[in-house]
């Protein structure tokens, strides 16, 4: 490779204009940031996230930028940090399958607290910034080949996240290069938060939209950065990837193929892994006709990816991000209800032995797949009392680019996530925020959306 991987980074943000985004680019980069907002509504009632604002509150005084549905005003860096695990907490927001990354998560928070602390950034602008952040974020993730290793939505988040906000800061190539090594030294994501349940996993990403505003800042000022950050002998794909990459595959889809398109919605509040054998367990009761008492066993059969982060054993007493990634968890939870949502991961639900007896049931089995970042196939067999089976086989799981969620199941999730809300939110405003996502271009400051949030 001839040309330092940074410097296209670099080219693709400060040159991509909103006239270069196709149509198809606009209406994704509105239906994930509009999910994203809702998602974010929910996950302000989750555990730990008034902890988590109280917590900011103390790290400095400042009326920057707004934190989602509470109102609060703090430093930028600091509310796009709680905003950030606002979204990610539920384990409900959007994701890139082939990347293996949440984008929204962290690209999002720390745009829109950049923008109010800026003023007057209009919607096309901001789309823009989006779109890039999300390019960027994905790009990273597409071109690491090995197993995943770190928390790659936050690591690979904290370049989009960065990339976006200098955008939106107005620097030129050589401000975004240096912003881009500023934030390498910032970056945070282990899996052991992943692996225990713990909700710090959430607050990484919180964490690396701060250090994507934080970088920003820095090459503002003229500070000069490394430049080798990606593939230097200490850089991100050596260390952070094992030195597993193909970075010549994924950078020439920069500016042609526009990643925001390729999100996946996540129609259910779990780790994207288990979405197989909820989709194929709805599928098979609507098909079919049975119900959770009639279920002898479910053997879900999955890549090494999957079975590796969501194979875990039920616990009987499991924190509710430990819950959301362990597969016999979320099917036995599936069998019962007929889908999964927030409410499900109450604390009532959480020792419900009902559902724990069954997940007992539930076997995750991994089938070797060459490629370490695959999700699919996922194939799910429920056999019932008496002997009789019925199994379905998945390529594409419910809210992929090719199985998609539909519009009216989309506004569908907006809305209930607007009532899962820590204080009721007006049916009115909600549909308010629809509508102006929906004509987000027109609109000449971004702010509105975070001011009808709080409304």
């Amino acid at each position: 490779m001839t040309e330092n991987p940074l410097d296209a980074l670099a080219r693709h943000a400060a040159r991509t204009s909103f006239a270069d985004l196709p149509a198809e680019a606009v209406r994704a980069a509105k239906t994930f940031l509009l999910d994203s907002l809702g998602v974010a509504v929910a996950g302000s009632a989750a555990p730990w996230a008034r902890q988590v604002l109280a917590g900011a509150d103390r790290w400095g005084a400042g009326e920057e930028s707004t934190v989602w549905v509470g109102g609060e005003k703090l430093p930028a860096v600091s509310a796009a940090l709680v905003n950030a695990y606002f979204t990610h907490c539920l384990e409900f927001d959007c994701v890139h399958e082939g990347a293996v990354v949440h984008p929204m998560a962290t690209v999002l928070p720390a745009s829109l607290a950049a923008a109010e602390r800026r003023g007057g950034v209009g919607g096309a602008e901001f789309l823009v910034a989006l779109v890039v952040g999300v390019d960027i974020a994905t790009t990273l993730g597409r071109a690491a080949t090995g197993p995943i290793r770190f928390f790659r939505p936050a690591t690979a988040g904290a370049f989009g996240a960065t990339a976006a906000v200098c955008r939106l800061a107005g620097l030129d190539e050589e401000g975004l290069r240096n912003a881009l090594g500023h934030v390498y030294g910032q970056i945070s994501g282990t899996l052991q938060p992943h692996a225990e349940g713990s909700p710090l996993l959430a607050m990484q990403m919180g964490f690396n939209a701060r250090a994507a505003l934080c970088a920003a800042e820095l090459a503002r000022q003229g500070i000069p950065a490394p430049r080798d950050v990606l593939i230097g002998p200490y850089g991100y794909f050596p260390l952070f990837e094992a030195g597993q990459y193909d970075l010549m595959e994924a950078l020439p889809r920069l500016g042609t193929e526009w990643q925001v398109t390729q999100l996946s919605h996540k129609p259910f509040p779990s780790g994207r892994l288990t979405h197989g054998a909820v989709d194929g367990i709805v599928q098979l009761m609507a098909r079919h006709g049975f119900a959770a008492d009639d279920v002898e066993a479910v053997t879900v059969r999955v890549p090494p990816l999957a079975w590796r982060l969501v194979g875990r054993p039920d616990v009987p007493d499991p924190a509710p991000s430990y819950a959301r990634l362990c597969l016999p968890f979320v099917a036995a939870t599936a069998l019962i209800h007929g889908t999964v949502d927030v409410p499900h991961f109450a604390p009532r639900q959480l020792t419900d032995a009902r559902v724990h007896e069954l997940a007992g049931r539930v076997e995750v089995l991994a089938v070797p797949h060459a490629d370490e970042r695959a999700i699919t196939p996922q194939h799910v067999t429920v056999r019932l009392r008496g002997g009789r089976s019925h199994e379905i086989e998945l390529e594409h799981i419910l809210g992929h680019p090719q199985a998609p969620l539909g519009l009216a199941r989309h506004l569908d999730k907006f809305r209930r996530c607007w009532g899962y809300g820590p204080r009721p939110l007006d049916r009115g405003v909600g549909e308010a925020l629809i509508e102006r996502v929906e004509r987000l271009e027109e609109i000449a400051d971004v702010a509105e959306l975070v001011t009808l949030m709080c409304a």
